[in-house]
């Protein structure tokens, strides 16, 4: 029979000990580093459908359950109020759905009906409500959050979701053309403050997210139309073909026609997604993100108009202001030509989104309110200044320097269109 004997230290086994601890003791001295390299995996399904709270329907339900599918899952909803006010029946629909699928789900408390908009985020009171429900009801990391709402309130409930207990699981419902192909899709979540846009935010991807294109049939055309900026954006940096079709269904778009917009909100949404997935930088790690064209003067005109405009109404602007300075600047390979100028500028005229707002030739002491906006963009990038222009539609450049005349003779240039 073999049996492991262990043996005293030996002299040598002592020796080799000592020698070790000199040798880390060496290394200390140094200041040579522990390289720590750590690899995590994220995934989240982003469904489309309609009729999510139909009893009939599983996609919710799934989608919730997706990483344990056998037990009952605790589930608290915060709503947008004006959703609730759209679609009054939305709490009631919730709850027989609870009911439907009671071995699976369970609804821990009357949905939270909060501020849409911007107001959600600009108000601190609102981030301090959801943050104290949450500890009210005890939700812990294996809880979901349902959000019901337009990229405002996604946006402010993600954050406060993401810095409870480290990051609470969260399953969105966008409502709004903007959030279903753009702000409720991705990983990011902020609120406002200190006058800045998103100054405060995180990056958590969500759990899943239920696109639901019904809750689009109860916007007012205004917001149909300014979510349709997005689409324009990511069309002009990555699919000339795509930008071919917003011109070609112009005038349905603009009259908020569903079967058009759905697979414009599709399309968008799938190249929105395919950047987050393979750029290499998911959480903006660098100085390039060419999924915020037109967002530098977007952010500061958001600010300006006191919010006067929405969101897309901002990026509409922020479009063709560098889409302007893309026609009269070199990028990567030359410079924007005239005529596809002409068809951007064209193509926001026919959607219904604006070319220019008074916001535009705001000043603050004498100085242009706007270019201050590129200093606030390169400090929310955190490095040096990098900004996507183009080079031709469907190609976009980064650049690292903006010439201020020039960028002032292009809103010159916007008040004549």
């Amino acid at each position: 029979m073999l049996r492991a004997v262990s043996a005293p230290h030996s002299s040598i086994d002592v020796a080799i000990q000592r020698e070790s601890l000199a040798t880390e003791a060496s290394r200390t001295a140094r200041g040579e580093p522990v390289e720590v390299r750590v690899e995590v995996a994220f995934d989240y399904p982003v469904v489309f459908t309609r009729g999510s709270l139909r009893a009939d329907n599983p996609a919710l339900v799934r989608a919730i359950t997706r990483r344990e599918p056998a037990g009952r899952h605790r589930v608290f909803a915060v709503i947008d109020a004006g959703v609730a006010l759209a679609r009054p029946t939305l709490v009631a629909e919730l709850g027989d759905y609870a009911r439907a699928h009671a071995d699976a789900l369970e609804l821990i408390a009357e949905p939270l009906v909060i501020v849409g908009g911007e107001p959600a985020k600009n108000d601190r009171a609102v981030l301090d409500t959801l943050l104290a429900r949450f500890f009210q009801l005890g939700l812990d990391r294996h809880c979901c959050v349902l959000i019901v709402g337009g990229g405002a309130v996604l946006d402010a409930v993600g954050h406060a979701a993401a810095i409870c207990h480290r990051g609470l699981r969260v399953v969105r419902m966008p409502t709004t053309v903007l959030a279903q192909d753009d702000a409720g899709i991705g990983v990011k979540n902020g609120v406002n403050a200190f006058g800045v846009k998103n100054a405060l935010g995180s990056f958590a991807p969500p759990h899943a997210v239920i696109n639901d294109l019904d809750f689009i049939t109860t916007l007012p055309l205004r917001d149909r139309i300014a979510g349709l900026a997005e689409a324009v954006k990511v069309a002009l940096i990555r699919d000339p073909e795509f930008f071919r079709a917003l011109e070609r269904d112009a005038v349905g778009l603009a009259a908020g026609q569903l079967e058009l917009l759905e697979p414009a909100i599709r399309r968008c949404a799938e190249l929105h997604l395919q950047h987050i997935r393979g750029s290499g930088d998911p959480f903006e790690t660098g100085s390039a993100r060419p999924l915020d064209f037109g967002h530098w003067a977007a952010h500061k005109l958001e600010l300006l108009s006191q919010h006067a405009l929405r969101h897309g109404e901002a990026v509409a602007l922020g479009i063709a202001l560098d889409s302007s300075y893309s026609a009269r600047v070199c990028g990567g390979h030359g410079q924007l030509a005239q005529a596809d100028l002409d068809r951007i500028l064209a193509l926001l005229a026919a959607l219904g989104l604006p070319r220019w707002t008074p916001a535009l030739v705001e000043s603050i002491g004498g100085s242009p309110a706007l270019l201050a906006g590129l200093d606030e963009f390169r400090e929310h990038l955190g490095g040096e200044l990098t900004i996507t222009l183009l080079d031709a539609i469907g190609r976009g450049v980064e650049v690292h320097a903006i010439d201020r005349a020039t960028m002032s003779a292009c809103v010159e240039a916007l008040a004549r269109t």
